[in-house]
């Protein structure tokens, strides 16, 4: 699917700008989950990637290009709201527990009398118990439902033998399966477990008798293999990606002559942190914004970020050598190595390297 087609039938009578002057100033935000813009909005990744996927066409659209190789097995016109919350009360013995589990995202997919229930966690930074996270989200969905079912049963006596009465589940009552997929969308290549097998050290004689739990993960950073039908999650995972990888010549050969819904846009800001694309973006919420520039303006940014961080090495160097110069300066006063270390914030072993008592080697901590 190429992304020209993914808009061919969509009106650009809209109000539009190049997305060059989102990119010409784009500045990453502090990692905190959410972007401080300068007009006074504060956008929260995630409610904002809540939002995307609480669409059905978009929320089908991921399960089945991650699951399914883009084959419609899931209908959007199937899917209902699901309540996110999963968390339980464990009881063991005379001892109760409360475990709290809410996910991002759960619908049910109801074909006929067939139900499963899919369920979406969005993740910007590695993590490295995803898996056993996610395996404890199922297991809480699985016990949910199978406590409503007992408690059910045990209220209208519904049972027959022991094993039905013990267990206050019938022999042919069954549970729903559950899918949970997890959405990287961080700058850095996954390095963590992709399974409960992953987080364990197990002997060799037992590798074979371990159960496994294995995660559905989806990185956006390397996800041009997926299938994706929806216009609006291709553009997403397109534009999103190629920012994340600094491949900004591909934004320009797909998306040369597009415009893209500013929805889309805060979407794509929200998740590549840029602070400008979701500003502007903003300013034109319910219009469309142009891509024709982007890849000179991207270059333009990749300069203005590596004049900025030769400024910040420059200003480091500085203070490392005027600190030298301090160090000096104290030690002819008569200070101790002692005092002049606890002025400067220096090493001591460093403190005597300056001042030329001992040649061991020590860096500075800055």
């Amino acid at each position: 699917m190429k992304g020209k087609q993914a808009h061919s039938g969509q009106s650009k009578e809209k109000a539009t700008f190049t997305i060059s002057k989102v990119l010409s100033e784009w500045i990453p935000s502090e990692k905190t989950g959410g972007i401080c813009t300068a007009i006074k909005h504060h956008i929260k990744t995630d409610t904002v990637l809540k939002e995307f996927w609480h669409d059905n066409e978009r929320f089908a659209d991921i399960f089945n290009a991650a699951l399914f190789r883009g084959k419609p097995v899931i209908r959007p016109e199937k899917l209902q709201e699901s309540d996110t919350d999963v968390s339980s009360i464990l009881q063991f013995g005379s001892h109760i527990e409360t475990v709290q589990k809410i996910l991002d995202v759960v619908k049910k997919s109801v074909s006929g009398i067939d139900l499963a229930i899919l369920g979406l966690e969005n993740q910007q930074h590695i993590h490295y118990g995803m898996p056993l996270r996610i395996m404890l989200g199922d297991a809480l969905a699985y016990l949910k439902e199978y406590q409503g079912i007992t408690k059910k049963n045990k209220a209208e006596r519904r049972w027959e033998g022991a094993g039905e009465f013990l267990s206050g589940f019938r022999k042919e009552e069954r549970l729903h399966p559950i899918i949970t997929i997890c959405i990287y969308y961080g700058e850095e290549e996954w390095d963590g477990p992709f399974s409960l097998a992953d987080m364990l050290k197990i002997p060799e004689d037992f590798q074979d008798a371990v159960s496994d739990y294995q995660m559905q993960l989806v990185q956006v950073r390397d996800s041009e293999n997926l299938r994706f039908q929806n216009p609006d999650v291709w553009t997403v995972f397109e534009v999103s990606r190629n920012i994340l990888k600094k491949e900004y010549g591909k934004i320009e050969e797909i998306y040369r002559e597009q415009d893209i819904d500013s929805e889309l846009g805060i979407v794509i800001g929200s998740i590549t942190d840029s602070r400008e694309l979701v500003n502007l973006a903003l300013k034109r919420k319910g219009g469309r914004m142009n891509m024709c520039t982007a890849l000179e303006e991207l270059k333009r940014e990749g300069i203005q970020e590596g004049m900025r961080q030769g400024m910040q090495q420059g200003i480091r160097e500085g203070e490392f050598q005027a600190k030298r110069e301090i160090t000096v300066a104290l030690a002819a006063m008569g200070l101790s190595e002692e005092q002049i270390s606890g002025a400067t914030k220096v090493d001591i072993n460093t403190v005597r390297e300056w001042l030329g008592r001992d040649s061991s080697r020590c860096t500075w901590s800055r």
